[in-house]
């Protein structure tokens, strides 16, 4: 599996697994079995949270079925990296320290390589924000930290103040990317940083809950900002179309559409089948391969252009 050496802050594998609605879904064998073909397939990066706050106040449990379910695979700490959340929901009332010390007692961790703060309503406290993260880093919480879905003045904000005081500034981004929405990532406020090098970009949300590749989910899945999801619905056949033409499936076709993409330093993803994962594990190759072509085929669906680049609504 290909590795980013300069990817989030730290080398990790280019594709990862994430955690909402995932392991919670599955038979826990068929999770350990996963987990244990994930990282021997180079799969090294998890992205797994405590969703107990704001729109995410669900008492899920598949933190805690990704600690036993790693531990029942024989995968030790450091065959894998660990990418946690920082929730803003309720922040300062449950501030950082606090949130970390659940979050890793129900994996059962006492580190993870990085850490994404967000999401947000409202007006925050951003230098507060930086300091207290620096405080974690400075006690060895975590190494590095990124971003999710924030108002690219906020990141500005962040941004300016870390370099300011000589603190550790976000080293990433994790947002909403894909065939279908590129506004964002691509736009001139987050891409300025990812051109410069200031940022790299985590991917997250590709197959906007499956609904991209022509599935109906009934879990809960992401939000829809700028409410264009049925056009999403209508697209997954033109992306199912191109996908024929490559050769590939339409997961396949997806994520190798967000590897081609240079600032991308690693694409989450969720599967809840071990065949979903050995489908998906092709697009590194596909991307490497033909990514600008596959890019190309696809450019007809970016379908956010009307979207706020800079994260509002």
């Amino acid at each position: 599996m290909h590795e980013k050496q300069n990817g989030l802050g730290f080398a990790t594998s280019a594709l990862g697994l994430g955690s909402w609605n995932t392991w919670d879904r599955m038979d826990f064998d068929d999770a350990v079995r996963l987990i244990r073909r994930a990282i021997d397939a180079g799969v090294t990066l998890f992205d797994v949270a405590h969703y107990n706050m704001g729109p995410h106040s669900e008492q899920s449990r598949t933190d805690i079925l990704f600690g036993e379910a790693i531990r029942a695979a024989g995968i030790h700490r450091d065959e894998y990296q660990l990418c946690g959340k920082l929730w803003l929901w309720d922040y300062p009332n449950t501030g950082f320290a606090e949130q970390l010390a659940t979050s890793f007692d129900r994996i059962g961790v006492v580190h993870a390589e990085a850490v994404v703060v967000g999401d947000y309503f409202g007006d925050q406290d951003i230098p507060r924000i930086v300091t207290e993260v620096a405080e974690q880093i400075r006690v060895g919480r975590f190494d590095v930290w990124g971003v999710n879905n924030w108002l690219a003045s906020d990141l500005d904000r962040a941004l300016e103040f870390a370099s300011r005081e000589g603190l550790p500034a976000p080293s990433f981004a994790q947002l909403k990317y894909s065939v279908a929405r590129r506004s964002m990532a691509e736009g001139p406020f987050y891409g300025a940083h990812f051109e410069s090098g200031r940022l790299t970009l985590q991917a997250s949300d590709i197959f906007e809950g499956g609904v991209l590749l022509g599935k109906t989910p009934e879990r809960k899945i992401g939000a829809d900002p700028g409410g264009i999801r049925e056009s999403i619905r209508d697209a997954a056949s033109r992306v199912a179309e191109v996908a024929g033409d490559f050769g590939v499936s339409p997961s396949q076709l997806s994520l190798a559409f967000c590897l081609a993409y240079e600032p991308v330093a690693n694409v989450l993803f969720g599967v809840s089948r071990l065949a979903q994962l050995e489908d998906n594990l092709g697009a590194v190759e596909l991307a490497s391969a033909h990514g600008a072509e596959v890019r190309a085929a696809l450019e007809d669906l970016w379908l956010d252009r009307s979207v706020a680049a800079d994260g509002t609504f």
